[in-house]
């Protein structure tokens, strides 16, 4: 009896030296826990706010056919660098070729005729001052001269207006630039006003921003004012813009004024369409709500869930969904999901290991 009181009393001693060496390696765990209260930056970026745009194109062209006709060649696709005056497309142009030719015949007929009504004044010129003939005889060889030289003219103008339109069958671009759409295929019927490809100048883009109308007063000042074209490479992610335009007028709907934001010509691979971000100062009206900021290496990422670890009353970290925003050095905007002066645990794996 004594023997198992004995071995009860060592059991028991062993069972209480277990859950005090794993209370004491969980508290060890809750120690070594490093903690950061949710910072409200006055940062330049922290007192800034953002708005999407969109990139544009300034000079974008939809490139129509001004006559009708079968298309008999294509020379380039979407996507093509073109040069100015640069042959994008050809009409068939036999009928309206045949149609200069007979004007331009035309005006060679009424050249000689005009040749032989000069002649003939010349003579009935002579014969008028050896008084052989009437002075109405001589008015009628002048009135012969002049109309055939009427008909010359007005052929001349329509001869030119035939060439002229014949130059319409060969479809040029206007600028250098990109081509983006070309709609139509080898064998399709052009019309007048029908697109046969979009243009656009890569050399000039910008950024096109639909801004509150409270916000519009300050802007004048772009010092504040940056862009950030999401995937495109950039010194600090972010850079200035050039020219800025506000529009004169104001949606009546939505009381937003659009924003142009020239692109530099120095910046690659921007294209029209693309999404684009303006960060506007605070100090212009943008925004005044505080910007709240976590280290970047508090951020945990499951699936599609982006989360932090952050201490509740009793100083248990638990896992809480964000919304983040932009990233500033080792930092990271939080834009929903924390308050300020809360505490957030700097390593997410060990705040999972003291849960």
């Amino acid at each position: 009896m004594k023997n198992l009181t004995s071995k009860t009393r060592l059991l028991a001693a062993a069972a209480l030296s277990c859950c005090l060496g794993f209370s004491a390696a969980g508290a060890a765990e809750r120690t070594a826990l490093v903690t950061v209260p949710v910072k409200a930056s006055g940062s330049a970026v922290a007192a800034s706010a953002s708005f999407d745009g969109v990139v544009e194109a300034v000079r974008q062209t939809v490139v129509s056919a001004q006559v009708a006709g079968a298309i008999v060649a294509l020379n380039v696709k979407a996507g093509d660098a073109v040069k100015a005056g640069q042959v994008l497309l050809r009409i068939d142009a036999r009928a309206a070729s045949e149609g200069a030719a007979a004007s331009a015949a035309q005006v060679e007929a009424a050249r000689a005729s005009m040749n032989v009504a000069a002649k003939d004044y010349e003579r009935q010129k002579q014969l008028f001052q050896k008084q052989y003939i009437s002075q109405s005889g001589l008015d009628r060889a002048q009135a012969q001269l002049e109309a055939t030289q009427a008909q010359v003219r007005a052929l001349q103008a329509q001869s030119g207006a035939a060439i002229a339109q014949s130059g319409f069958f060969v479809v040029t671009a206007p600028y250098a630039g990109i081509v983006s759409e070309v709609p139509v295929a080898l064998g399709d019927m052009a019309m007048p006003g029908r697109p046969l490809f979009t243009l656009y100048d890569p050399a000039a883009l910008r950024v096109t921003v639909s801004l509150p109308q409270s916000v519009v007063t300050g802007i004048a000042d772009s010092s504040g004012v940056h862009l950030e074209i999401p995937g495109m490479v950039a010194p600090s992610g972010l850079f200035k813009p050039g020219q800025i335009q506000v529009l004169p007028t104001v949606d009546a709907a939505t009381h937003t004024v659009q924003v142009r934001l020239a692109l530099p010509p120095s910046l690659m691979g921007a294209r029209p369409g693309i999404f684009a971000r303006a960060w506007l100062p605070a100090v212009a009206g943008a925004s005044a709500d505080v910007k709240l900021f976590i280290p970047t290496s508090a951020v945990v990422h499951r699936s599609e869930m982006t989360g932090i670890y952050v201490l509740d009353s009793k100083g248990q970290a638990l896992l809480r969904q964000v919304r983040l925003g932009q990233m500033q050095g080792g930092e990271v905007e939080v834009l929903s999901g924390v308050q300020p002066g809360e505490q957030v645990a700097v390593n997410p794996q060990a705040a999972a290991r003291a849960r």
